[in-house]
């Protein structure tokens, strides 16, 4: 909303009502919004909106008037309140680029939200009068799971707004599978992924947990009054165990790979890449490494290059 308006409306109320009447300042922006979608509208059909006199409307779009919004008054057949054609708030203090930042914004918000209403981008287009909105799209959700995971983010939110304990079924990235009963504290979105920060009653510490290993979530009757701390993610690691450096041969086939994962790499003359990583050496990095094939190769730690071979040498054996 623009500052400049903001300001002279709430002045406006300030000045004209002995307590600075909140709902009417509420009312006024909202009378704009619906002006600037419906283009004319009948003072009956605002005072029944908001459960106030036809009076009492006339009052506000004077008090509109009179702070430059270009809204007036027609009688007869067809009447109503309107808006000027083509009302821009041409006085709010942000720059162009920053509306497009900001509507670009609300795209991605409303994809982290799942199948939210759009109605807020579609005032503050109204509002900057920007037309072509629809120049990006943004969505995180996966190509599948998607309307459980969904389901789950939904009731989440539920929980978290009502501070009422939840229940559910986790998988653990080893394939383990815990009940837990936690409270729900924020929802999150990290590394194209959407989490679950909680107080774990099981562990007794606080946890994430990944929207899409979560299964059976029932929302309890237990009230708590706990809170999250913020921000949650700093530009600390996430990860406190110890960084190794492992250096990689990777074929020139998975250049697209290299580039979409890597930043410290360097090309040889044949074309392969000799990538170097910092991570934990954890039960994770087998898997990630074979999910290069034969592409692949351990150059270093030497004790990492031996794990693999024995876990390949393993997986050779299921085909004998």
């Amino acid at each position: 909303m623009d500052n400049f308006l903001c300001h002279n409306i709430v002045m406006y109320v300030l000045q004209n009502c002995m307590w600075g009447d909140r709902m009417q300042i509420n009312r006024m922006f909202e009378m704009v919004y619906i002006l600037l979608d419906r283009k004319i509208v009948t003072a009956r059909e605002l005072a029944e909106r908001f459960e106030v006199s036809q009076r009492t409307i006339y009052r506000d779009v004077e008090a509109l008037s009179a702070v430059g919004i270009p809204i007036f008054m027609t009688k007869g057949k067809g009447g109503g309140i309107s808006i000027l054609d083509n009302f821009v708030l041409n006085k709010a203090v942000l720059t162009k680029e920053e509306r497009n930042d900001i509507l670009s914004a609300m795209k991605a918000i409303d994809a982290i939200r799942f199948n939210s209403s759009n109605s807020t981008l579609k005032k503050l287009s109204s509002l900057f009068g920007e037309k072509n909105t629809d120049w990006i799209e943004v969505d995180f959700s996966s190509w599948y799971n998607m309307n459980k995971e969904s389901e789950n983010f939904h009731a989440i939110k539920h929980s978290i707004l009502s501070k009422r304990v939840i229940s559910f079924i986790y998988l653990s990235s080893k394939g383990e599978q815990t009940l837990r009963e936690v409270e729900p504290l924020k929802l999150c979105f990290k590394d194209m992924s959407r989490y679950l920060y909680a107080y774990c009653t099981l562990r007794n510490d606080f946890r994430f947990f990944k929207l899409s290993r979560i299964q059976e979530l029932v929302i309890t009757e237990k009230p708590f009054e706990r809170t999250a701390e913020s921000p949650l993610f700093s530009k600390e690691p996430f990860n406190k165990e110890p960084l190794s450096l492992i250096i990689l041969r990777i074929s020139s086939k998975m250049a697209y790979r290299v580039y979409d994962e890597f930043d410290n790499y360097s090309r040889e003359p044949d074309g392969n890449f000799i990538v170097q990583m910092n991570c934990p050496l954890g039960e994770w990095i087998f898997p990630y490494i074979a999910s290069f094939g034969s592409s692949c190769e351990v150059i270093q730690p030497l004790d990492l290059r031996n794990k693999v071979k024995e876990e390949l040498q393993k997986t050779l054996n299921n085909y004998l």
